[in-house]
C-alpha cells in the first residue's frame, strides 16, 4: 500500500511526487473543498456562531477521487500550505474524507527533497488553534459582508458589497483623495550659489541667517522665503559678498542592506521595480514556490513559502549564502558574523523569510527554465537574499558650510569608498529621489571661493501622493490592517468591486466608492475605524496563540455591530439616484431615467428589468451626432454603452450584430505629430493614456495628459 500526500495544487503534487519515489502518491485537492454557503449566511449566531459548511460546487469529483485514494492508502499526510488557510484546508479534508486514525499533518517551508523528507519524519496533529483563527476570520468577514451588503443595495445601488478589511482600505484611499482635493499649494523659494575653487565648480544652498534656518520649505522649521521679491532682495544683498569656507565636516558613513523579503516588502519592491500588481507578484511567487522544471534537475521549488511576515533565515541557508559570497565576491564582502535581522513587533514569525531554496541556483543558470516575468521575480528575490548577508557599503561624506555676510550656504558631497552589498542589489524607493549629492573639491576653513552664479528658484508645496499598490501595502502593514495572505486580495477586490480605479500607478476612489465610504464611516464608525480593525487582527492572532477564545472575539464584535446595523436601517439616508427624463426608450417606448451605476451615471429604461436598454450620458454637444450614427455592418442605429473602461458605441442589433466602436473623447489638444485631435483611451487593463485620433495612420501616444501651452490658440501639445 502506498502513502498518500494531499496538497492544494497539481503543480505542488508533481514536484513532491518526484522526490519521494514509488512508496508515495501525491494528489491535489484544489484548495478549499468546503466553505460557508454562497446564498445564505451559514452562521448560527444564537448557537455561538456555529458555522454551517457545504461542499464547494465543482469539488464533488475531487472529493470522491481523494476518498477512494485515502481508503487504499496506508497513511494519509495532509500537506496544504503552512498557514491558517492551509490548516483549515487540512481540517476540512480530515472531516469530509473521514480520515480519523491514519491521518497526519505535515508542513514544509520549501518544496525541496530535504524539506519534504524532514517533514515526513516529524508529522503532527492538526493545530485546532490555527483552524479556529481561520474560522473566526471567515465568519467575521461573512457577518460584515452578508449583513451590510443588503443595506447598501437598499440605500445606494443593487450589487454593492462591503468587506470588513476591504472597506477600511477604501477609506484610506478616499481620505487621501480628500486630502489632495483640499490641499492648497504654498509658494516658497530657495537660493543656490554656483561656486568654484580654481577650475572645479560646485553648488551650495542657502540654509541659514544669523544662526536661524533660512530658505526652507513651509514643512520645515525656520524662515521661509515666500515671494519672488523677497528672494531677489536677498540675492542682491548676497551678490557682492565674499564667500568663505567656515567649517568642513568629514565622516565615514555606512549603508546597510535591507532585510530579506517578507510578503509585504516583496509586493512593494516588485511594484516599484518591475511594475507588477500585488496579485501578479503573488501568482508568480506561488509558481516559483510550488516548483518548475529546471534543466538538469527536474521539477523543484525555487523559493520558500511566500506568505510570511518573518525575516528569519534558516541556519543552513545562511551558511550556504555566506560561502557563496566568499567564493564569488571575496571575503572582504562578508561580515565577520551572519547578519540577523530583528523581527517586527506584530510579526507572527511562523515561517522563514522569502528566499531562494538554494542560492547556488543563480538566475543566469536557470533562466532558460523560467518565463520572463518568473525570471524577473526570482532574480529580485535571489539578489535581495544574497545582498542581505553582504557587508555594508561605505561612503566618505563631506559637508561644507560657507559664509556670505550674515548668510550661511551649505554644500554636501559623498564618494563611494566600498560598494559592499550595492555590488549586487540596491533597494528602490517609493518617494521621488532627493537632491543628487556629487563630489566636492578639497576645501579648507577660511578658504575664499569665487561666486559664478546666484540663482533664486521658486517651488510649491505638493499634496500627499495618491496611494499606489506599493504604498498601500506599506500603509496596511504599518497600521496592522490585514496580514501577509490578505494584502493582494484586498487590493484586487476593491478594484473589482468598482470602488477604486487605477490611473497609471495611482489608486483613486470612484464616485460610488466615495459615496459608499461616506455612508459606512458615518453609520459604522467603529467597523471602519483603522485602529479597531487593527485591534481585530491582533485578536485573531491571539486566537492562534490560545490567548483568547474565538467565540469571545466574535461576540465582542457582533453585539455592537448588530446595534449599528439596526440604527443604520432606520437612519441611513437613501442616495439612490434616479431622475426621470422626457426622452423615450427607442426599444419599448417607456420613459428613460438617469441612474447611478458602478462607473458613474448612465441613462436606462424605466421599464427595467423587462427592457434592458441603456446608454451613457453623452458629453455636451455630442448627443445628436451620436444618435444619428449607424452601424456600418448592418445599418441599424448605434447606441452608447458604458463599459468598465469607459464609453463605447454598440449596435442596437446585438446579439445578431456584435459590432462595437470606441467613443473617442477629445481633450482639446492637437497631436504634435500630425495636428489631429488627441483623445483619451484605455488599455485592456484599464490604464488611461492619450493618443492621436488619426491612429493607425499616426502612432503618437503618451501616458501624461497633454496640456495647451498658455496663450496658444491652436491648442498644440506642450
Amino acid at each position: 500500500m502506498k502513502n498518500l500526500i494531499i496538497v492544494e495544487s497539481p503543480a505542488k503534487a508533481r514536484t513532491i511526487e518526484k522526490f519521494l519515489g514509488k512508496d508515495f502518491e501525491a494528489a491535489a485537492c484544489g484548495g478549499h473543498i468546503r466553505d460557508l454557503p454562497p446564498r445564505s449566511l451559514g452562521v448560527n449566531i444564537e448557537k455561538n456562531f456555529e458555522p454551517y459548511y457545504v461542499i464547494i460546487k465543482g469539488k464533488e469529483g475531487i472529493i470522491k477521487l481523494l476518498r477512494s485514494k485515502a481508503e487504499k492508502a496506508e497513511s494519509v499526510y495532509l500537506a496544504p500550505d503552512p498557514d491558517r488557510e492551509g490548516e483549515a484546508i487540512a481540517w476540512h479534508l480530515k472531516t469530509v474524507l473521514n480520515l480519523d486514525g491514519k491521518v497526519k499533518r505535515i508542513e514544509f517551508n520549501e518544496i525541496t527533497k530535504e524539506a519534504v523528507v524532514a517533514s515526513l519524519k516529524h508529522p503532527r496533529d492538526i493545530d485546532q488553534a490555527r483552524v479556529d483563527a481561520q474560522q473566526a476570520r471567515r465568519i467575521l468577514d461573512r457577518l460584515v459582508g452578508y449583513k451590510l451588503s443588503p443595506l447598501l443595495w437598499k440605500k445606494v445601488r443593487k450589487g454593492l458589497s462591503a468587506g470588513r478589511v476591504q472597506s477600511v482600505a477604501v477609506r484610506l484611499i478616499c481620505e487621501r483623495e480628500e486630502e489632495i482635493r483640499k490641499f492648497k499649494p504654498q509658494e516658497y523659494w530657495d537660493i543656490r550659489a554656483l561656486l568654484s575653487k580654481g577650475k572645479e565648480e560646485f553648488w551650495a544652498k542657502l540654509v541659514g541667517k544669523k544662526g536661524e534656518a533660512y530658505g526652507v520649505s513651509p514643512k520645515e522649521k525656520g524662515k521661509v522665503i515666500s515671494s519672488e521679491a523677497e528672494a531677489k532682495k536677498i540675492t542682491e544683498e548676497i551678490s557682492s559678498a565674499s564667500f568663505v569656507v567656515s567649517e568642513v565636516r568629514q565622516k565615514e558613513q555606512k549603508r546597510y542592506p535591507a532585510a530579506p523579503f517578507i510578503t509585504s516588502t516583496l509586493q512593494q519592491e516588485a511594484a516599484r521595480r518591475l511594475g507588477f500588481s500585488a496579485k501578479k507578484t503573488m501568482t508568480l511567487a506561488q509558481k516559483l514556490y510550488e516548483g518548475v522544471e529546471v534543466k538538469g534537475e527536474g521539477r523543484v521549488g525555487l523559493i520558500t513559502y511566500m506568505r510570511t511576515d518573518s525575516v528569519r533565515v534558516a541556519t543552513e541557508a545562511v551558511a550556504e549564502v555566506r560561502k557563496f559570497i566568499a567564493e564569488n565576491f571575496g571575503t572582504n564582502y562578508l561580515p565577520p558574523n551572519p547578519v540577523i535581522y530583528k523581527k517586527k513587533k506584530q510579526a507572527q514569525d511562523a515561517h522563514e523569510a522569502i528566499r531562494p531554496t538554494s542560492v547556488m541556483r543563480h538566475p543566469e543558470k536557470i533562466k532558460e527554465s523560467l518565463k520572463g516575468d518568473e525570471l524577473q521575480l526570482y532574480e529580485l528575490i535571489w539578489k535581495r537574499f544574497v545582498a542581505c548577508q553582504m557587508d555594508a557599503a561605505i561612503f566618505d561624506q563631506i559637508s561644507v558650510d560657507i559664509k556670505a555676510k550674515d548668510y550661511l550656504f551649505r554644500a554636501t558631497g559623498a564618494t563611494l569608498k566600498f560598494d559592499g552589498f550595492l555590488r549586487i542589489y540596491e533597494e528602490s524607493m517609493e518617494e521621488e529621489p532627493g537632491e543628487t549629492i556629487g563630489t566636492l573639491p578639497k576645501l579648507e576653513e577660511k578658504e575664499k571661493l569665487l561666486l559664478k552664479k546666484l540663482i533664486p528658484q521658486s517651488h510649491f508645496t505638493e499634496p500627499p501622493p495618491h496611494y499606489t499598490e506599493a504604498s498601500l501595502v506599506k500603509e496596511l502593514e504599518q497600521k496592522g490592517i490585514g496580514r501577509p495572505s490578505t494584502y493582494a486580495p484586498i487590493i484586487s477586490t476593491i478594484q473589482e468591486r468598482g470602488y477604486v480605479i487605477k490611473e497609471g500607478k495611482s489608486l483613486r476612489p470612484t464616485e460610488i466608492g466615495q459615496i459608499t465610504n461616506d455612508l459606512l464611516v458615518k453609520h459604522f464608525p467603529k467597523i471602519l475605524d483603522v485602529k479597531f480593525t487593527a485591534h481585530m487582527e491582533d485578536d485573531l492572532d491571539k486566537i492562534l496563540t490560545k490567548k483568547i477564545n474565538w467565540i469571545t472575539v466574535l461576540k465582542e464584535f457582533y453585539i455592537p455591530f448588530e446595534a449599528s446595523l439596526k440604527e443604520a436601517e432606520e437612519k441611513m439616508e437613501k442616495v439612490k439616484k434616479e431622475i426621470m427624463t422626457e426622452e423615450v426608450c427607442p426599444e419599448c417606448g417607456s420613459k428613460l431615467v438617469i441612474r447611478q451605476g458602478r462607473y458613474g451615471d448612465f441613462i436606462a429604461c424605466s421599464n427595467y428589468p423587462k427592457c434592458k436598454f441603456t446608454k451613457n450620458l453623452p458629453a455636451e454637444g455630442d448627443q445628436e451626432s451620436t444618435l444619428k450614427e449607424t452601424c456600418e455592418k448592418c445599418g441599424r442605429p448605434m447606441t452608447i454603452k458604458h463599459g468598465r473602461y469607459g464609453d463605447f458605441l454598440a449596435c442596437t442589433g446585438y446579439p445578431e450584430c456584435k459590432n462595437i466602436k470606441p467613443i473617442l473623447k477629445k481633450i482639446g489638444v492637437k497631436c504634435p505629430k500630425c495636428g489631429a485631435e488627441l483623445v483619451e483611451k484605455r488599455t485592456k487593463k484599464g490604464k488611461l493614456f492619450y493618443s492621436c485620433s488619426n491612429y493607425p495612420q499616426c502612432d503618437f501616444a503618451t501616458w501624461q495628459k497633454p496640456v495647451v501651452k498658455e496663450g496658444d490658440k491652436e491648442g498644440k501639445h506642450d
